[in-house]
């Protein structure tokens, strides 16, 4: 039902084709602290991206295309999707939540 693999004879000639499905990531950060350990640099490595920047506010989003990318006090960043929103409507957002009115 799910994987595609009904029943049937579709293989031509009475025989049987197998694809090999690719097998998906484990279900815990196993994979994620691999790609971590091995990534290479020698200032800080965003742990969102593992992109190797200066500080940890240069950090790029993830999905920079639909992400905005605003700083915070203490070097912090965060990424807030763009949503659909009007230019700046994040921005005008971010700024009455960091001022406590919304």
């Amino acid at each position: 039902m799910f994987g595609g693999g009904g029943g049937g004879s579709g293989g031509g000639a009475g025989g049987h084709h197998h694809h090999q499905q690719a097998q998906n990531n484990p279900s815990d950060a196993r994979h994620y602290q691999q790609q971590y350990t091995h990534s290479a640099c020698d200032r800080y490595l965003c742990p969102d991206t593992l992109a190797c920047v200066h500080f940890p506010h240069h950090c790029p989003c993830a999905w920079d295309a639909h992400d905005d990318k605003f700083e915070l006090a203490e070097g912090k960043r965060t990424c807030v999707s763009k949503g659909g929103f009007r230019p700046g409507e994040t921005a005008r957002k971010i700024e009455l939540a960091r001022k406590g009115l919304l």
